[in-house]
Formats: C-alpha cells, sequence, structure tokens
C-alpha cells in the first residue's frame, strides 16, 4: 500500500469533485480524525491515518485490502469510482436526484433513467454533472451523470435520458467477485 502520486491524487480529486464539488477537503478533515487516499493492487483506498498505521506492519502480498475501496485506475490510467465510495460521497452531493419506485428498479438493473422516472432534482443542475441517485426513501442507489440541465429536463419528453448510469448497488450482486 503506497501513497498517491501527483498525478493519481489530481485524477481521484478531479473525479470526486465532479460529484461532491469543493466537499473533497471536508472528506479529508473529518471532525474523527484525519483520513487519507491510499493505492494497493490499482485500487484506491480511503481510511483514516491510524489504520494506514496499522496496515504497514502487514507484507502487501498478505494485505487484501484497508479501508474503504473509492474506486481502481484502469489499465489506461483513468480512475472509475466505484458503488463501494457511494456512503462516504453521498454525504457530501452538491446534486441530488430521486426516483419513483419503478424507475429505481430500472436503475439498479444498469438502465439509465428516464425522464418518465424522475421525481425530483436538486435545481440549476448543469449538463453532465455527476449526481447522486437516491430513492424516494432518501436512501442513495448510485451514481450517474445528468444528460441534460435541470431547466431542459423540466422541458422534455418522458422518454428522454435524464441521467446517465454510472454506478449503482445493484453491483453488489452483479460483480461480487470483483468489488474489494
Amino acid at each position: 500500500m503506497r501513497t498517491l502520486t501527483d498525478e493519481e491524487a489530481k485524477k481521484v480529486v478531479e473525479k470526486l469533485s465532479k460529484y461532491i464539488g469543493d466537499n473533497v477537503r471536508m472528506l479529508m478533515e473529518r471532525s474523527d480524525g484525519t483520513y487519507c487516499f491510499r493505492l494497493h493492487k490499482n485500487r484506491v483506498y480511503y481510511l483514516s491515518e491510524a489504520c494506514v498505521r496499522h496496515s504497514v506492519n502487514i507484507a502487501r502480498s498478505n494485505l487484501i485490502c484497508a479501508g474503504v475501496c473509492f474506486g481502481k485506475f484502469t489499465k489506461g490510467g483513468t480512475f472509475r469510482l466505484q458503488i463501494t465510495a457511494l456512503d462516504h460521497v453521498a454525504q457530501y452531493a452538491k446534486y441530488k436526484i430521486w426516483l419513483k419506485p419503478g424507475a429505481e428498479q430500472s436503475f439498479l438493473y444498469g438502465n439509465h433513467v428516464l425522464k418518465s422516472g424522475l421525481a425530483r432534482i436538486t435545481d440549476s443542475t448543469p449538463q453532465y454533472q455527476g449526481v447522486i441517485v437516491y430513492s424516494m426513501q432518501d436512501t442513495p442507489v448510485g451514481f450517474g451523470v445528468t444528460a441534460k440541465s435541470t431547466e431542459s429536463s423540466r422541458a422534455s419528453d418522458p422518454g428522454t435520458i435524464v441521467v446517465f448510469h454510472q454506478a449503482d448497488i445493484g453491483e453488489y450482486l452483479r460483480c461480487e467477485d470483483t468489488l474489494t
């Protein structure tokens, strides 16, 4: 487990900024201690400094994971946010959408969100902005990217895609062998 290089840290912060904006600082400097990102086997983990100190006593070959997996770097070098980061990212989200129950199930199967399934959306959400997708019970169910701004989505017809699917909690079942 090692610290991120400057380039890797920049990619992680850019991706998180799409969803939580300037609140990335709040993610790192929490009231219960200082947290950091560490890289292990192309996966980025979010953990406390105390956990980092304990994990250095374990050999790299024996260490499976430490902390919460926030995402991974692909072979091409891009950073992909994983669903395991949802609970932490949802606390600081700037833009949110809420789904109707029928659209929630469709989203959990990996489909995009249509205008007909949209219950609420944060005002003044720009186009191609990262959003956290919630159920009507205010439970975060995934990540997405808006296909249209709030104003243009209100004027569109019910069959139009409003949010592109990125990740959802259904991945815990569909991809349980690859999530760590």
